[in-house]
């Protein structure tokens, strides 16, 4: 595998998800990419039982259709860290026995589906992300498979990106791979790049979770903003 990357793609006023993955498969293979069957990513989040005095945790366990085989879990631990595994599907059923310390958020379940293309050494996936069926917006990942190093090839992924969106890329790395402080093996804070580390299936896991954590507030947002105040606009 290479590096991916995940972009959303701004939804233009009165047209539909559906339309637009159209408009942009359409494009695709007008450029002379290959339809290379279709793709899913999905997460649900599992809260802990409240305790006395101990943070609550989450546990993300997200699956990748490009590694049936595994299951991945991100921990977040309540105090700002999170542990990343893999598994394999197992893990799905352990999950499924530990009702008595953690709770599926069934509401917050959450996918991106959809054509998956190939364009010379580019991967391309149209993802049209729903959560309990209910569309939430276009998620496209790009994946340039020569490469396992953002730093190498982020220009020519933008650039990629540009020409096939048709919309502007900000010149900076994607939130992911910003350059972030990290507490090395003597307790001190240094800066890592996190653009130049060699990049592996879980960053992928990672990012979508990044993106569905996005899309999930967004909705908690405007439920609150629905449900407050005297009625809705008149």
């Amino acid at each position: 595998m290479g590096v991916t990357v995940l972009q959303p793609y701004p939804l233009p006023e009165g047209k539909s998800g559906a339309h637009i993955i159209d408009h942009l498969a359409k494009r695709l293979l007008s450029l002379g990419a290959t339809h290379a069957g279709q793709f899913l990513v999905d997460c649900e989040t599992f809260i802990s039982t409240p305790q006395h005095g101990t943070p609550t945790r989450a546990v993300h366990v997200l699956h990748n259709s490009e590694y049936p085989a595994s299951t991945f879990s991100i921990i977040d631990n309540g105090t700002g860290k999170q542990v990343a595994l893999v598994a394999d599907s197992i893990f799905d059923l352990l999950m499924l026995k530990m009702t008595s310390t953690f709770t599926s958020k069934k509401q917050t379940k959450i996918e991106s589906r959809g054509a998956r293309f190939e364009y010379g050494d580019f991967v391309i996936k149209l993802g049209s992300v729903t959560m309990m069926e209910n569309f939430k917006g276009i998620l496209i990942e790009i994946e340039y498979r020569p490469c396992v190093t953002l730093s190498y090839c982020w220009e020519m992924i933008r650039e990629m990106l540009q020409g096939f969106l048709g919309i502007n890329v900000a010149k900076e790395y994607p939130t992911y791979f910003t350059t972030q402080t990290i507490m090395n093996a003597m307790g001190q804070q240094q800066l890592h790049a996190k653009q130049n580390d060699i990049y592996e299936p879980m960053d992928t896991v990672k990012q979508y979770l990044e993106h569905f954590t996005n899309y999930r507030k967004h909705v908690q947002i405007h439920g609150a903003m629905g449900t407050s105040g005297g009625g809705g606009p008149v």
